[in-house]
């Protein structure tokens, strides 16, 4: 979800812990061309080929896009699985 950072960190299996993100408002955004990294702030949720529903919720998963000041990125990683918001710029126009 978009707003304030909130984390929960549960209690895996064999004791391991994993930090969840609940909402963000910040990713890292890399550049496929030049291969740099910046923290970008995140505008909306683009697109979220998931579930049509989390279009209008503002639910970020793999694979959705979001809209950043860079342009448009696409969502590596598994934010309730890993705890960051990582996300590769679309080569589309920035929205």
């Amino acid at each position: 979800m978009l707003g304030e950072t909130k984390r929960k960190i549960t209690r895996g299996k064999g004791g391991n812990t994993k930090s969840k993100i609940l909402s963000d408002k910040y990713a890292y955004v890399t550049d496929p061309k030049t291969g740099k990294t910046e923290k970008a702030e995140i505008t909306r949720v683009i697109k979220n080929p998931a579930n049509i529903d989390y279009n209008r919720r503002g639910v970020m998963t793999k694979g959705a896009i979001i809209g950043t000041p860079l342009g448009p990125a696409r969502v590596t990683s598994r934010p309730g699985q890993v705890g960051m918001l990582s996300a590769v710029l679309t080569g589309e126009e920035k929205s």
